[in-house]
């Protein structure tokens, strides 16, 4: 199991949309509107690294994302 976080920041106004988007995702557990330096952030859990990279190239091409920064969580075996 592959888990990890992607924080967005979005266009101006587009955060709940984003947010839906997200939520309709496989591999998407969870997405939240934030306050703060980034807009939204969201759950992301995959079998293995490699669906992790293909989650994290979607996201970044969703409309109206502007940027985002991955946060890989490291999970003890």
């Amino acid at each position: 199991m592959h888990k990890g976080f992607s924080l967005l920041n979005c266009d101006l106004g587009a955060e709940e949309y984003i947010v839906d988007e997200l939520k309709q995702m496989q591999n998407i557990n969870n997405a939240y509107l934030t306050f703060g330096a980034y807009d939204v952030i969201a759950e992301i859990q995959t079998d293995n690294q490699d669906e992790f990279e293909k989650v994290i190239a979607i996201i970044r091409k969703l409309s109206r994302v502007v940027s985002t920064m991955t946060l890989n969580v490291i999970v003890p075996e």
